[in-house]
């Protein structure tokens, strides 16, 4: 009898475990099945939460089809002690294994509110943006000129979450006053610093949190840009007239200045390239606004005959080659065009009312293109 009961407590032990085992593999295929999420969703992980609450969130939206199964997975990943704070994005079908990656990992997968602090060349504006899940893409919400407009109140309700994002967005053409002038306005921001060598700043976009300084802002803006300096220099074409890095940010910063267009830069640099081949004056109008300005502002008007005339360091009407600094910060394309530019005769070029520019190769021409351009300003301040 004893040796029937053994047996069969035997037979059911084997059974219990065909069944456990079966359960895991069951188990585990949930884990990683694709999930029922039919679209994206942005899932909000509060401070201080964790799985079992992130699992109770997620079978209520309809991410994962059995919570039971999620927290016993983390578990057995040994990820259920990493989960993060903040706002992640989930995509369409996501598994429960790819979920609980993206709420441990962080980063890269966050979503939610973001506020952009852009830095142009003579506007600087704040913008509120939150995250469309549908399209992971940022959608706006509100954009103001802190120096000019009221706070709008989406602004103060995103900086009061926990999960919102900031940047910085630094335009082309800038100056590094500027860039200073706008970071000393950022209450995000702490501590004093001072205006750096002009052109020596990246215009890109840089994540910032709350607390970070103001000179480790600038620092990061600098080592990027001496990585691009490094890069187009080592890229110089025979045909550059630069002798130097430091000339060829100078000519890349006056590039930026003259057009805003892409497809027009390594023209507008075969002018500049042309004139310094022949011993021409440059005789451009940015070098001689920021003789006025030293880069603090913008100028506000056009400029009078007297300032055209005047010797300053910066003024290439009356100078010979470059001026001493650059009067800018430029970007990658400006840098390349600089030491790249496009082979042609062109040694005029004036607006053309379209945006960009009209080039020649004689005054002749130059003088007819200077003509049009006259009568489209006084039809359009006739209108």
């Amino acid at each position: 009898m004893w040796r029937h009961i053994a047996s069969n407590a035997i037979t059911l032990l084997i059974v219990a475990v065909f069944l456990l085992g079966g359960l895991v593999l069951w188990g585990q295929a949930q884990y990683r099945a694709e999930g029922p999420l039919d679209a994206p969703m942005c899932l909000r992980v509060e401070r201080g939460s964790n799985m079992s609450r992130v699992s109770k969130d997620l079978e209520t939206q309809g991410a994962i089809s059995n919570g039971a199964v999620f927290r016993i997975g983390t578990d057995y990943s040994e990820k259920s002690d990493k989960l993060k704070a903040g706002a992640f994005l989930v995509p369409t079908g996501a598994s429960m294994e790819q979920i609980t990656d993206i709420v441990t990992r962080g980063g890269a997968s966050t979503c939610g509110t973001e506020i952009v602090y852009r830095v142009g060349v003579t506007r600087q504006t704040v913008q509120v943006r939150e995250l469309d899940p549908e399209t992971g893409k940022f959608v706006e919400v509100a954009a103001f000129n802190p120096a000019e407009e009221e706070t709008p109140e989406a602004f103060t309700t995103m900086r009061q979450r926990a999960d919102t994002r900031y940047r910085i967005a630094v335009a082309e053409g800038v100056t590094s006053w500027q860039v200073v002038d706008s970071l000393l306005k950022i209450g995000l921001l702490s501590g004093e610093v001072a205006v750096p060598d002009e052109g020596t700043l990246a215009p890109d976009s840089y994540e910032v949190q709350a607390g970070d300084t103001r000179a480790d802002v600038i620092e990061s803006m600098q080592e990027k840009q001496a990585v691009l300096i490094a890069a187009a220099w080592e890229s110089r074409a025979e045909t550059a007239q630069v002798n130097s890095p430091e000339e060829m940010l100078i000519l890349a910063s006056i590039i930026e200045k003259e057009t805003g267009l892409a497809e027009e830069r390594r023209q507008v640099a075969s002018v500049f390239t042309n004139r310094l081949k022949r011993g021409m004056k440059l005789q451009t109008d940015p070098t001689v606004i920021y003789g006025v300005t030293k880069g603090q502002g913008v100028l506000g008007r056009g400029l009078r005959q007297s300032e055209l005339r005047k010797e300053t360091p910066w003024n290439t009407y009356v100078i010979t080659g470059l001026p001493p600094t650059p009067i800018a910060n430029p970007g990658r394309a400006s840098l390349e065009a600089a030491v790249n530019p496009d082979a042609s005769d062109y040694i005029f070029f004036v607006a053309d009312g379209t945006g960009g520019h009209a080039f020649a190769t004689t005054l002749a021409e130059h003088n007819a293109n200077v003509a049009k351009w006259r009568k489209i300003e006084a039809e359009r301040a006739n209108q």
